[in-house]
């Protein structure tokens, strides 16, 4: 990828995810303004907030393309490392329910709420992971939802821990959509630097023998 299409994707993830989370925010904290000015000063800080939290979505991002590289490279079969991500996977959706229940809920609570964000984010993953399959090929499948369980709840782990639900739907919300939109752009992008690369090598001059 070129440098100004990385620069479009970097751009483009922090509003859209900054953008997703000040509406979320504003929705579910409607009781901490009454007027105008505290509106808009709550969606500036909320806008801000959400730029760290988007920030977060790409460092996660681009961590997995390395560790990515890395697995390939250790278990040196796509299948193998294909598993071992499903393994993975199925691992952080169960501590996702059972460690949140096991910490924060009360004597006699039932444990069917807690699987509600496991849930949400197997059910979204899958259809981004389908998506991206059905636009490169099938071995993006695995990748794509190990990204958007295991890299998204590792990310979202500080609001976890804290299970405060205001702060744990802006954050996840921010995070998922933010890891979908990266997901679903970089092959786009990647394919318009190589043709813009190839523009550029017919416009060049042939060098001088």
């Amino acid at each position: 990828m070129n440098s100004r299409n990385w620069v479009r994707l970097f751009f483009s993830t922090l509003i859209i995810g900054a953008i997703v989370g000040m509406i979320t925010g504003l929705i579910l904290q409607s009781d901490l303004y009454k007027n105008v000015p505290e509106f808009l000063a709550l969606a500036i800080w909320l806008f801000g907030v959400s730029c760290i939290f988007s920030l977060i979505s790409q460092m996660g991002f681009f961590a997995y393309l390395t560790v990515h590289r890395f697995g390939l490279g250790i278990f040196r079969s796509i299948k193998l490392w294909n598993a071992v991500q499903i393994v993975i996977i199925a691992f952080v959706l169960f501590d996702l329910v059972y460690l949140r229940y096991s910490t924060f809920a009360e004597k006699g609570d039932s444990i069917a709420p807690y699987f509600i964000p496991a849930l949400l984010l197997l059910g979204i993953g899958l259809i981004v992971a389908y998506i991206k399959q059905k636009e490169t090929n099938r071995e993006a499948f695995v990748p794509a939802l190990f990204l958007m369980i295991v890299v998204t709840t590792i990310e979202w782990f500080p609001v976890l821990k804290a299970n405060d639900f205001n702060w744990v739907t802006i954050m996840g919300t921010v995070l998922i959509v933010s890891n979908a939109w990266q997901l679903l752009i970089l092959h786009r992008l990647n394919e318009k630097s190589a043709k813009e690369m190839l523009e550029k090598k017919k416009m060049d001059p042939l060098p001088d023998k």
